[in-house]
């Protein structure tokens, strides 16, 4: 309706209603060439057990539901029969499970007269009991010539879409040195909160600059930096407490940033932490150290 009334709407909805249901997101990633693991549809549990029974769909493979997913859920993952209890009841596309070498991830911005900006690969860690990112490495430990082929992949895809704004693309890479498309996001994102210490443009500043149809700031890493999600302790549910809050605050190069939720419970976002220093290996040592110290648990019942 806004956009009926003359209202730009940045990223434009057609855009949003792409990324939001995951099986066209993949048909958008395969018509237009990009490089993304083999996949088929799905309308329910039933039609993936027919299919597995069949010969049609082979293990080890990881079932996304098309719609309302984030944050881990809607993903599960099925290495054999043991895990068939884990596979959901929706529309969904089932992927051919990926080697794994890294997963990474790029931001690329994009302004209305077509000028691009890449920021820089970065490496995620997963927590594989909530399948959230657990710790981002930046810069990621990989080759240039992956680094420079993710930052071309990132700049065709947002071009293809005809998007203005800020788009995350997550990938896989697998052991043969080969990228595969995740997913992607039109938004500021998780990969790229440590920008805000880290680069000369945050994430947010280039954002602002892209759908102003600004010049786009400059993508430079300032220092190499580690970010780490602040996630609910499993079993802890209730009003928040941050343990060891003082401890880090007196570590030299940490950033902490609360999300201001007053109610946490296992694996919820609550915030993050950045830690910079003056080489990657130094930052990862700092970032151990907090995650020795910092639990996001709950306050005890009166």
């Amino acid at each position: 309706q806004l956009r009926s009334e003359g209202i730009m709407l940045l990223p434009d909805p057609s855009v949003l209603e792409l990324i939001q249901d995951k099986g066209r997101q993949k048909d958008f990633y395969r018509d237009n060439g990009f490089p993304t693991a083999a996949y088929q549809h799905f309308a329910s549990k039933n039609d993936i057990l027919m299919a597995i029974e069949q010969g049609k769909l082979h293990y080890p493979f990881v079932q996304k539901q098309c719609k309302e997913g984030y944050d881990g859920r809607g993903v599960a993952v099925i290495n054999s029969n043991a895990d068939l209890n884990k596979l959901l009841d929706v529309p969904s596309i089932v992927e051919d499970k990926v080697d794994l070498a890294k997963e990474i991830s790029v931001i690329v911005a994009r302004n209305a007269n077509g000028e691009t900006k890449c920021f820089p690969a970065v490496e995620m860690e997963f927590d594989a009991r909530a399948n959230l990112v657990d710790k981002l490495l930046c810069p990621a430990r990989i080759p240039v010539r992956i680094a420079i082929e993710a930052q071309q992949i990132a700049i065709r895809l947002i071009e293809t879409l005809n998007m203005v704004g800020l788009l995350a693309i997550e990938f896989f890479l697998d052991r043969n040195q080969k990228l595969y498309i995740n997913e992607s996001a039109p938004r500021p994102h998780n990969s790229g909160h440590h920008t805000i210490e880290s680069s000369l443009t945050s994430q947010y500043e280039q954002h602002l600059r892209a759908i102003l149809n600004l010049p786009l700031g400059s993508t430079q890493i300032l220092t190499p930096a580690v970010m780490i999600n602040l996630l609910g302790e499993p079993g802890k549910q209730g009003p928040v407490k941050y343990e060891g809050l003082y401890n880090i605050l007196a570590m030299e190069g940490v950033k902490v940033h609360l999300y201001g939720k007053k109610q946490t419970r296992g694996f919820r976002k609550m915030g993050h932490v950045t830690i910079v220093a003056n080489t990657l290996e130094e930052a990862i040592i700092k970032a151990d150290n907090v995650k020795q110290f910092l639990k996001v648990t709950a306050c005890s019942p009166n």
